[in-house]
């Protein structure tokens, strides 16, 4: 057993140790920074206060109203080209580098297709219909 060394914390385990120690910071830092705000802020509720607060419109009517889904359809379709977009400006800079041409192209053809097929699905389920 003389000649086999010892295991230390920068072996295997030593990565997993900093990212363990940076996790436990942030959770105390999380901790520290509610608490502090907790004890320093000022705390005057009125009935005012505690009313439900809607873009400035004091509420109306009941607690409870419905909005159509379609909406929310139409803003997750925005996102999704949204991100598209944001995919597509670092692929025209790459393309345009020497050797990753040919290989690029074909890895954005099948990103697009993907997105392809997505609009084709929402168009024949009639989801981009904004009438009835």
């Amino acid at each position: 057993m003389e000649g086999t060394p010892m295991p230390t914390a920068h072996g295997y385990f030593g990565g997993y140790a900093v990212v363990g120690l940076l996790a436990v910071l942030g959770a105390v830092f999380l901790a520290v920074a509610f608490g502090a705000n907790r004890l320093l802020r000022p705390y005057a509720p009125t009935q005012e206060k505690l009313l439900a607060y809607e873009c400035g419109v004091d509420p109306v009517g009941e607690q409870w109203a419905q909005t159509q889904v379609r909406y929310y359809v139409y803003a997750f379709l925005y996102v999704i080209f949204a991100v598209d977009s944001i995919y597509l400006f670092p692929w025209a800079t790459v393309f345009a580098a020497p050797g990753y041409g040919a290989t690029t192209l074909v890895e954005m053809f099948v990103f697009i297709g993907f997105l392809a097929v997505g609009l084709l699905y929402a168009w024949k389920k009639g989801v981009l219909r904004w009438t009835d």
